[in-house]
């Protein structure tokens, strides 16, 4: 056993050097502003601390395309998933406060809230909410929230529709949902918002000032940068989308130097100018591993020296280089966030882009790679770029696929009119399908955004294009006919990686 310990002692040692922090951390500023370049993303801001002081806080690029200003260390971005670890510490608060307990069952709370099984529904604690292991697949029921308007309390009730993937607490299933159960449980407890309980007890002790936990804040004169879209290679921005329906998994807006303050109360488990808002036990409690993650192919390859992945509340965990690195991502329309701490070494990165790509990855890993002193460099900027370029190309042969697949002179079944209607089901609600001249069109009766035109690809499959400015690809709606020739239900095709489209049921309802 000691010959093995000093062997792997002696692998991870071999692996990394002593470092300069503050040496390499000029170097990653220049390395920073050129990978925006590289990238062809708008603009990124980064927030560098260390034991408990700022290292670097800069701007890159600009925060819009239309009028190049640029990005400074407090211009506010959504940084979406990130907002899950403030809810994981709000709850942590509570428990301290003798409030609620980590086990307590959910339906103590929410006694109304149901999944796909009565067992699971009366057993899923405040601790399963916070860790994504509640059966569902990743991101599953995404759609019943995004850009809806269906209130918090209706996305949570609907929830008893989605299909179980996985055993009960035998498997990692990112959930968007239950991180909204989790923040509803505060107002229940407490009397307060989800809004209310996190500024107050979070952001302002913090010294968040600028954060915000709504689109619907924004005022003008705000350092405000704009999520942008890429296409054919030109980025374009976009509208906000109010996520105020999933607040609790994914609402605050932040500068890079608002982030950098939440990071240091972070790593100093609780503490912040001579108060205590959590313990040294809930940090250790957040950052401790309840749901294991397969290490993939592609990190052990490019990663060898993680041997654990997984989650804990609000906050992924994996090792690198002989450290415990506790991490987020946050992925918004239009904007990508990443944050970074490496509790041991006392420091921690938050890199904020508005621009949909894996550039705040790729940013996080090279810092890891340098500041944890790595001798295998991977340059990240430049590896993941080549692979960004290998996906556009494989998308671009998928979209030729499809035409030479199509059967162009594949005719109707029937006339146009006779598609129009209300289509829907109890997880979402309705689609409705009209005729304007010579073209139908859709409407997703509860997603304003989700609107556009109709146009024949073959037999009763028509090419689904967004009216509005959307991240989303185009896609593919088909009719299907029931045993007299009618039709009787629609399914959507979407092929992207964050809603699914086909858990969602269409049957004509009139």
């Amino acid at each position: 056993m000691r010959l093995i310990f000093f062997t792997l002692l002696l692998i991870i040692s071999s692996a990394v050097s002593a470092v300069d922090f503050d040496k390499e951390v000029k170097k990653l500023d220049a390395y920073y502003a050129q990978s925006l370049k590289d990238w062809n993303v708008p603009g990124m801001a980064i927030c560098i601390v260390k034991d408990g002081k700022v290292a670097l806080s800069k701007g890159y690029g600009v925060k819009d395309v239309n009028t190049n200003a640029p990005v400074t260390p407090n211009s506010l971005f959504a940084v979406a998933s990130n907002t899950k670890a403030f809810t994981a510490a709000a709850l942590g608060m509570l428990v301290e406060e003798g409030k609620i307990s980590w086990d307590d069952k959910v339906q103590k709370y929410l006694p109304w809230f149901e999944l796909y099984d009565p067992y699971v529904s009366a057993n899923l604690t405040i601790r399963d909410l916070l860790c994504h292991r509640s059966g569902l697949e990743t991101f599953s029921g995404d759609l019943i929230w995004y850009g809806s308007t269906h209130s918090r309390e209706e996305v949570l009730r609907r929830a008893k529709y989605l299909k179980q993937a996985y055993g009960f607490r035998s498997h990692f299933g990112y959930q968007n949902i239950l991180f909204l159960a989790a923040g509803e449980i505060i107002p229940v407890v407490t009397g307060k918002s989800w809004e209310a309980f996190v500024r107050e007890r979070i952001l302002q002790p913090a010294g968040m000032n600028d954060a915000k936990l709504s689109v619907t804040e924004f005022r003008n004169g705000d350092d405000l940068a704009m999520p942008h879209n890429e296409k054919n290679g030109v980025n374009q921005t976009i509208d906000w989308v109010n996520w105020d329906n999933i607040a609790p998994a994914g609402a605050l807006l932040a500068s890079a130097n608002d982030m950098g303050k939440w990071l240091m109360l972070q790593l100093a488990k609780g503490k912040v100018n001579g108060d205590t808002l959590w313990s040294d036990n809930t940090a250790w409690e957040m950052w401790k591993m309840h749901t294991p993650e397969d290490i993939s192919g592609w990190r052990r390859r490019l990663m060898p020296t993680m041997t654990f992945n997984g989650y804990g509340l609000g906050w992924e965990l994996s090792n690198l280089h002989g450290k415990l690195v506790v991490s987020h991502g946050g992925g918004y329309d239009g904007m990508i966030s990443r944050s970074i701490m490496v509790p041991e070494e006392g420091w921690g990165i938050i890199i904020v882009t508005n621009n949909v790509s894996s550039l705040s990855y790729a940013m996080g890993m090279e810092t890891l790679d340098r500041l944890l002193g790595s001798k295998e460099r991977n340059d990240w900027g430049n590896k993941l770029l080549k692979s960004k370029k290998e996906s556009e190309i494989a998308e671009k042969e998928a979209v030729a696929a499809a035409e030479a697949a199509r059967v162009k002179d594949a005719k109707m079944s029937k006339a146009l009119s006779d598609y129009t209607g209300k289509y829907g089901g109890p997880m979402y609600g309705n689609i409705i399908i009209r005729l304007i001249g010579d073209q139908l069109a859709f409407q997703f009766e509860q997603t304003p955004l989700f609107r556009g035109t109709l146009r024949h690809w073959h037999y009763d499959t028509f090419q689904l294009n967004w009216g509005t400015s959307m991240m989303l690809p185009s896609g593919f709606i088909r009719f299907s006919l029931d045993n007299e020739g009618n039709i009787d239900e629609l399914f959507v095709d979407v092929d992207n990686p964050d809603f699914d489209f086909s858990e969602l049921q269409f049957k004509k309802l009139d």
